[in-house]
């Protein structure tokens, strides 16, 4: 076997049919075919499988414990295989304190940078911070009124992890006897902290308690000055119980200085390194952590590091004005004795009715209904000795819900006051998670925070002009980490995502943003001789920005290394070295290789299906005629990310794209702004909370909004396709109507295998038993019992048209729909999963194991199998995800379909296939990101193609017969197509 090829033999994961096959190294490989036909199955499910399962066994069995083993591929050999990393489409992270600026390490060097170059600046008077003398020290400790009794304090280690046993002696022998263990005072003479050598401690040696006195003033400055010596320059005042009025007290609490929670007492650091003598302002030491919003040291201690804080909003506690004082708070519920006799004295304090509606009281009589009296109320409660009066001030009805949320230990409760709690930036820290000492620190007058809000672009060119602006010293110290930090953004910028923005919460990038800074990260690291195996990185990229892309790819393989790249995009497979194309049909029909080699050689085979779209012997046709609309949901002033204040026209009945070039601001007026104030207005749904907008008119138009993504359909493998479509449900009904199960009296559950009777109970209906191994991984092995057809025997007696139960689970869509061809209500179902393109998914496959595109079009014909009543507003974010061009078709068939009944439907697209056959298109732009959010052009998409400024219209041009450079030749708008009567 030549050393040039990866040589895969046998291969028969999934659907392969024992297929052998030569992927050229030091090569760029693109794997296509039809959706279903084998192409993950070879590119993953074998080739990058069987490269990780290699190197981990690699690794000891100690090791191996830790990382877990991989299963070995169903494929006889692999040969010529080299270290293999996987660049898939899974979300960079869910966890909302990771942001782009995190997860690409980006933050890490910033964090770097501020702490070795960074100057300080005062947040009070703005005057750049210096050293902080003893002497200082003693000054401002004396500005304590005269007797505060104060404990000086030496923090000798502060979150670190240990034991301290030979500290603990150490101090013993120096003389000191009390020290502080987080928070915990000890003797050490009488006993030493027995502390978990697993967990951080923070460890303070008392040093001096005083009273603040000025004729003590040499002790206090004796006490200092050793604290200083022990601590190495940091000293810790604690204050166990400060006055009403004390110096610095208001910003050591503002800087997390404070005790722990329900602690009443003051903790003050100073330090020699940092302080203002004209400030109270009270400064720590800068250290690295002192940017991380994930530490205790850098985060704001308000939101503690999230930039967000949840409140009880006004707007949704009172929804209804009109409604009367007993029945405007939703939140209280007038019939608890509670509620009622606290709202029945307020209003009997202002000499108002409970009956009276809110919306008539004064403003000023609401706001203390809302946020409690400024007088004391007669509050009354009858008892079994009378009535009893208590006279206090009413908390009001906000500060009421605050409280319950904070104490309450009951997550019902919990969960319904949230109903009445909004999202909101972080007052504190205004949204940028860092507490306020660190957001003033500044690298040639810029704030690590004012880095954070800027996109990759423009933070690229901050940083390359910033050497200029350092002095020699501070050159010398960051020229290593500038070095890395303009690496990095250059390679993100190079991948088409300089339009994102580094506080950019990671959880809500797209599959294809994910991927892409993966990406970004592998060509930064510089590897050579990798197998980089990638799954459909054109996902979410305009055409515009595709050739950075494949520019990117290219000078992966140019270093040497091989790439693997499942992909439908034509682009990609022109400029790919090596196509392999699976099929030649999806499911059991596929599992070949129909052709192998370069582009022209994959044009010139007729038996290729994708070879026949790339010859243009099949195309996606134009429409025939497009929609026309009187009426329009009309979105006004859309202001959320870098919307600027759109006004924006949804036409009802017609089929519209949103484009754009990435990062245009499609999703956010989509997502944030149309469906989640349609949410919020048509559903009174309170748990969503829209992006900022003005209105959104027109709303009557329409009867319900749905939301087709790309979420999964189940989380557990009980569910799959045919127990969402419901499909199931009439399968199992016909079971339950043969002959042999009324003679046993088999109801429909008998046949559910989630449920006790008809299951095989050994392996819980599942049809495998988990082996669990100890240094191996988990085998999953048909069950013995009913070897994997998840019923027991006398369920598998019963038998309709000659097939089990099992039988009907293991057929694809495409099978099931011939067999069951005689049921109305079962072929009707079966034919929208074939119509959207999923002919060859079986009907069990577990739900845990479908693609997000594949779970979308599940959920689009379950849609479809709905009763159509028309005036739907359907909503789809990129729903061309994984398709090939043929399945491509059959999709905008449906969604043609769906129009034509009468619904509205509204997509995020890149595809310009699907967006030419739209009735009209709203393009986004002209950039991404603060150069986006503007409507470039808006109308059909011969209107669309003739407008100069749209990136979108310059390619639609060339897919488009009646359109060019002038604009559009015929006028091709005509009245809608009227719904069918069925």
């Amino acid at each position: 076997m030549s050393k040039d090829f990866i040589e895969v033999r046998g291969a028969e994961e999934h659907n392969l049919e024992d297929l052998d096959v030569r992927v050229p190294r030091e090569t760029f490989t693109v794997v296509t075919g039809l959706s279903g036909s084998g192409k993950s199955s070879l590119a993953f499910e074998t080739i990058y499988a069987e490269g990780q399962r290699r190197y981990i066994e690699s690794l000891s069995a100690y090791a191996r414990n830790f990382l877990g083993q991989m299963d070995k591929p169903q494929v006889e050999a692999v040969e010529g295989l080299s270290p293999a990393i996987s660049i898939d489409q899974k979300n960079a992270a869910n966890n909302p304190r990771s942001t782009v600026g995190t997860v690409t390490e980006l933050h890490d060097y910033l964090r770097l940078l501020y702490a070795r170059v960074g100057t300080q600046y005062d947040p009070v008077t703005g005057e750049k911070v210096g050293e902080q003398s003893a002497g200082e020290m003693v000054n401002q400790l004396l500005e304590l009124p005269e007797g505060t009794r104060a404990k000086i304090a030496a923090p000798v280690a502060r979150d670190q992890k240990g034991a301290f046993e030979d500290l603990f002696e150490d101090l013993v022998s120096e003389g000191y006897s009390r020290v502080e263990v987080d928070g915990e005072e000890y003797d050490l003479t009488l006993d030493t902290p027995d502390l978990d050598k697993n967990y951080d401690h923070t460890i303070d040696v008392i040093v001096d308690r005083v009273k603040i006195r000025a004729a003590d003033r040499s002790r206090l400055a004796d006490s200092v000055e050793t604290a200083l010596e022990e601590a190495e320059g940091v000293l810790k005042v604690i204050v166990p119980d400060p006055p009403e009025d004390v110096p610095f007290a208001s910003n050591s609490r503002s800087t997390g200085a404070l005790g722990g929670e329900g602690d009443d007492r003051l903790v003050v650091e100073f330090s020699e390194e940092l302080g203002n003598p004209n400030s109270d302002f009270q400064f720590s030491e800068i250290e690295t952590r002192s940017f991380s919003f994930n530490s205790p040291h850098g985060a704001c201690p308000e939101c503690e590091g999230l930039g967000q804080t949840k409140e009880v909003d006004e707007s949704l506690v009172v929804r209804d004005p009109s409604k009367p004082i007993k029945h405007v708070f939703e939140a209280w519920s007038y019939n608890r004795s509670y509620y009622r006799t606290r709202l029945d004295a307020v209003a009997e304090h202002f000499g108002v009715s409970v009956e009276t509606p809110f919306e008539e009281l004064d403003e000023g009589v609401q706001q203390q209904f809302l946020y409690g009296t400024h007088d004391e109320v007669v509050f009354e409660r009858q008892t079994r000795n009378g009535t009893r009066r208590k006279t206090k001030r009413f908390e009001g009805v906000i500060p009421n819900l605050e409280r319950r949320h904070v104490e309450t230990d009951s997550d019902s409760t919990r969960e319904h006051i949230e109903d009445y709690m909004a999202v909101t930036t972080c007052p504190a820290c205004e949204g940028t998670r860092l507490k306020e000492q660190s957001r003033h620190v500044l690298v040639a007058g810029t704030s690590i925070t004012e880095v954070n809000q800027m996109s990759i672009g423009d933070a690229l060119a901050h940083f390359e002009g910033l050497e200029s602006e350092l002095s020699e010293r501070d050159r010398t110290i960051a020229e290593e980490i500038l070095k890395e930090i303009r690496a990095r953004l250059g390679f993100m910028e190079e991948v088409g995502l300089e339009y994102l923005t580094l506080d950019r919460e990671a959880a809500t990038l797209s599959g294809g943003e994910s991927q892409r800074i993966r990406l970004a990260t592998q060509v930064g690291s510089g590897l050579v001789g990798v197998l980089y195996v990638l799954d459909e990185p054109s996902i979410g990229l305009h055409q515009r920005d595709n050739d950075r892309l494949l520019d990117t790819l290219e000078g992966l393989r140019d270093l040497g290394n091989t790439l693997l790249v499942v992909e439908h995009d034509e682009e990609t497979m022109r400029r790919a070295d090596n196509i392999i194309d699976m099929g030649p049909g999806p499911g059991k029909r596929g599992g070949e290789i129909v052709v192998q080699g370069d582009f022209e050689d994959v044009c010139d085979a007729e038996e290729s299906v994708t070879g026949d779209y790339l010859a243009g012997r099949r195309t996606i046709p134009v429409p025939d005629e497009r929609r026309d609309s009187d009426t329009a949901l009309r979105i006004r002033g859309a202001r959320q990310h870098n919307l600027n204040d759109l006004d924006v026209e949804i036409p009802i009945g017609q089929f519209t794209a949103i484009t754009g070039v990435s990062g245009s601001g499609k999703s956010t007026l989509m997502h944030e702004i149309l469906y989640k104030g349609l949410a919020r207005e048509m559903n009174d749904n309170t748990s969503v909370d829209p992006g900022d907008h003005d209105a959104i008119e027109g709303i009557d138009e329409i009867e319900t909004v749905r939301l087709i993504d790309q979420s999964p359909i189940g989380r557990t493998p009980r569910s799959n396709p045919a127990t969402y479509t419901d499909v199931f449900d009439y399968i199992r009904e016909l079971f339950a109507e043969t002959k042999l199960a009324k003679q046993r009296g088999y109801e429909k559950g008998r046949f559910s295998f989630n449920v006790k009777g008809g299951r095989c109970e050994a392996c819980g209906g599942q049809g495998t038993v988990k082996i669990e191994m100890n240094f191996l991984s988990d085998v999953y092995v048909p069950c013995e019992e009913c070897d994997g057809a998840r019923y027991n025997d006398e369920t598998l007696d019963v038998e309709y048209k000659g097939k089990t139960i099992a039988d009907v689970l293991d057929m694809e869509v495409s099978e099931a729909l011939s067999f069951f061809e005689a049921n109305s209500q079962l072929r009707r179902r079966l034919q929208l999963l074939e119509d959207v393109g999923l002919g060859y998914m079986t009907l069990g496959q577990p739900s845990t194991t479908l693609s997000g595109g594949e779970a979308q079009r599940v959920k689009l014909a379950e849609e479809l199998g709905k009763k159509q009543t028309g005036d739907t507003l359907y909503l789809l974010d990129e729903p061309t995800t994984g398709l090939h061009k043929a399945d491509e078709r059959k999709l905008i068939e449906v969604l043609q379909r769906l129009t034509d009944n009468g619904n509205t439907v509204v997509v995020v697209e890149h595809e310009l296939d699907l967006v030419k056959n739209a009735d009209n298109i709203v393009d986004l732009g002209p950039e991404g990101g603060e150069g986006g959010g503007e409507i470039v052009a808006n109308g059909t998409p011969e209107e669309v193609a003739s407008v100069d400024a749209s990136h979108t219209g310059r390619y639609l041009r060339d897919l488009l017969p009646d359109v060019d450079a002038e604009g559009p030749r015929s006028d091709r708008r005509t009245p809608a197509k009227p719904a069918d009567d069925d």
